[in-house]
């Protein structure tokens, strides 16, 4: 893959996740300050999950019958940007709940098909997404530790501005990378015949499961830090900690491609998941054991993002790429996030922090428990990856 389009796909994975790094931990502070409750939150908190269910489907079918993925993202883009403007006008909650589904609606048609993009671009050297994609946990750190402090010296009433800030920064990049057609010809197989297959429900299933273990982490992590005595910025440098360590992950995912099987990734991943969960829920005083708590986040998200990308990648191939992405997404982070922001609202409410870790752990354990089931060859053979540097 050339430089050119390398460059452009770093430059808007590093504003995607600023975005992510800006909305996901602080907005919750946002509503919280509005007057907002832990149910209220934690149902706008929610959206972005239900939305992604909703219209990454519409998304990824436009993408693969039209094959231009990228004007779709962008047109989408603006689209989101207008309608999140609208978070200016009041705090109310109705207010925000339409807002809130609007701006995801549009902006969940962003990272699938742009995944589906690096892949077609990358072709079967997909052990080099890593590099391009740890932009995006770059563009969180900025993010997440920069508004950390200058929440700390403003009022979190200007955080829609630094939101704005990054959709803008979205745009611009994705304005600069080209469309490019799948380098494999399609399947022989229908997307509901490979949606059929063991490995794809047992990865969609699991993947959701990780999502609803990551709801109160995404939802409540910053306000139980913060109730805790600790400041937003070092709440923010938290946050920081465990992109630093997806970082080094994806920097080191060909190595680990190479050492192990897909499957062995995954079931790491999990087995790590319910320790850092259980960890949070229950050793929110200890410093050290939060420090710990943030390392494993290499694992919940770094190793299990690339290792589950990449089996979705051999899945669905040639045209059905993007809607395989999108699928994915929806069904995994949709369904999943959906769930967990929604449930953690009511269990933070009327169970407290400590429980509703738990059953986060709880659901690390199911999803761990299906992969070793149901996960199986072809998916289990170690991927090789090309060994040139980007």
């Amino acid at each position: 893959m050339s430089a050119l389009p390398h460059r452009r796909l770093a430059g808007f994975y590093f504003f995607y996740f600023a975005y992510i790094g800006t909305f996901a931990p602080f907005f919750s502070l946002y509503l919280e300050a509005g007057g907002h409750d832990a149910v209220a939150i934690g149902t706008l908190m929610s959206l972005p999950s239900v939305t992604r269910i909703i219209a990454a489907h519409l998304w990824g079918w436009l993408a693969d019958r039209s094959s231009r993925a990228l004007h779709i993202v962008r047109v989408a883009g603006m689209a989101g940007l207008v309608c999140f403007l609208g978070v200016f006008v009041g705090t109310g909650f109705a207010l925000l709940f339409v807002v809130l589904f609007a701006m995801t609606f549009f902006w969940s048609a962003a990272l699938p098909l742009v995944e589906a993009a690096t892949l077609t671009h990358l072709g079967d050297d997909t052990g080099r997404y890593g590099r391009i994609r740890l932009w995006g946990s770059v563009g969180f750190i900025v993010a997440v530790v920069g508004v950390g402090y200058a929440l700390d010296a403003v009022s979190v009433k200007y955080l829609p501005w630094m939101i704005v800030g990054t959709m803008i920064g979205m745009l611009g990049f994705s304005w600069g990378i080209p469309e490019r057609a799948p380098r494999h010809a399609a399947t022989e197989h229908g997307i509901a015949q490979i949606l059929r297959r063991p490995e794809a429900i047992a990865l969609i299933v699991a993947a959701a499961l990780m999502s609803a273990a990551h709801g109160p982490y995404y939802t409540f992590y910053s306000i139980y830090l913060v109730g805790h005595g600790y400041s937003k910025a070092l709440t923010g440098w938290l946050w920081a900690l465990g992109v630093f360590c997806e970082i080094a992950v994806f920097l080191w995912m060909p190595q680990l491609y190479r050492a192990f099987t897909l499957r062995q990734i995954l079931l790491a991943s999990f087995a790590l998941a319910i320790v850092r969960f259980l960890l949070i829920g229950w050793a929110i005083d200890s410093f050290a054991m939060l420090l710990i708590a943030q390392t494993l986040h290499a694992a919940t998200f770094g190793s299990f993002h690339a290792a589950a990308i990449g089996v979705v990648h051999r899945l669905f191939r040639g045209r059905h790429q993007a809607r395989g992405q999108a699928i994915y997404g929806s069904l995994s982070f949709g369904v999943g996030g959906m769930l967990g922001g929604l449930a953690s609202g009511y269990s933070w409410q009327h169970l407290g922090p400590a429980l509703t870790y738990t059953w986060a752990a709880g659901c690390a354990l199911a999803g761990l428990l299906l992969l070793w089931w149901k996960l199986r060859i072809p998916i289990e053979e170690k991927l090789v990856p090309a060994s040139r540097s980007m």
